[in-house]
């Protein structure tokens, strides 16, 4: 298979878990892969993750350059970008896999500690995907893959920043999706299931051999190809399973004129009663709620 042949593009934390094998898989369908991943180790022949992805590639007969930037960098986005124009002369796809947890109790961390996390999860990614997209639009073409979490969707007990951060980079790319969608710069978020170092000792012993970083990079792959028209969805995968994720909201409810804690818990629990709606955009949601809003009050003359 070779569907993304002559497109070139970034992998963070590309040097190993997910990464890694989203790097191998683009480059076997054909594409040209930058494979960054910061330098935090490296062997007696001063190599690190990405230099040996890099290897793996070029050995099975694919094509692809290591980039060391910390993503965290403020200058790492024009070096990543510079380093994909250099070596293919073009920037077609974007997959930001680089992520951090650092996890602890909400209470305990520290703003510096806290802000580190953020950093690197959404601002490494936004950044760059930023670049990407001012390079993307003109050329008519582009695909970006944000890799966020379930942690963003549902919050994870003492992960509060990388819960934050990946609920951000969800947001961001459905944001980002519609911005894009006229220009074909169409842009998804996997929500991966997979054994990395980062989930490896909390990931559930029945399934460690079954959420495989393999797994998940077939519907990265495939996000990607040109041919692709799926955009702003926000899709758990892993284990050779997918399923869609959204973003709700249920049924709208009068609001008396005052209100005690129990009758707010009914109300609450009427709306759960009530249809779920799902919205493209926040205009698109409050416009709903405004007009929904506007019969209930109506009633109440």
């Amino acid at each position: 298979m070779n569907g993304l042949q002559g497109l070139a593009g970034i992998v963070t934390g590309g040097g190993k878990g997910l990464g890694r094998a989203f790097a191998l898989a683009l480059a076997a369908a054909g594409a040209g892969v930058v494979v960054n991943n910061r330098n935090r180790q490296v062997d007696a022949d001063g190599l690190g993750p990405a230099d040996h992805v890099v290897r793996e590639i070029t050995d099975a007969g694919g094509d692809a350059v290591a980039e060391h930037s910390d993503v965290a960098d403020p200058d790492a986005t024009a070096a990543m970008i510079a380093a994909t124009i250099d070596r293919y002369g073009r920037l077609d796809f974007l997959v930001t896999s680089a992520a951090i947890s650092g996890p602890e109790m909400f209470h305990k961390t520290s703003a510096e500690r806290f802000d580190a996390v953020t950093r690197t999860n959404i601002g490494g990614t936004a950044h760059l995907a930023s670049a990407c997209s001012a390079l993307m639009r003109p050329a008519g073409f582009g695909r970006i893959v944000l890799i966020a979490s379930t942690a963003g969707l549902h919050g994870e007990p003492t992960a509060s920043a990388y819960s934050a951060s990946k609920g951000a980079v969800i947001a961001l790319g459905r944001a980002i999706a519609v911005e894009g969608a006229a220009r074909n710069v169409l842009t998804n978020v996997v929500l991966p299931y997979a054994t990395t170092q980062m989930t490896d000792t909390g990931m559930n012993a029945d399934y460690r051999s079954l959420m495989t970083a393999e797994s998940v990079a077939p519907v990265v792959t495939a996000l990607v190809d040109p041919t692709s028209t799926v955009n702003g969805q926000v899709l758990v995968c892993g284990g050779g399973a997918l399923r869609v994720a959204d973003t709700i909201e249920w049924g709208s409810v009068g609001l008396p004129g005052t209100l005690t804690p129990d009758q707010l818990a009914d109300l609450i629990r009427q709306s759960r009663a009530g249809t779920a709606h799902s919205f493209p955009t926040a205009q698109e949601a409050f416009l709903d709620f405004a007009a929904g809003a506007g019969s209930l009050a109506a009633v109440h003359l």
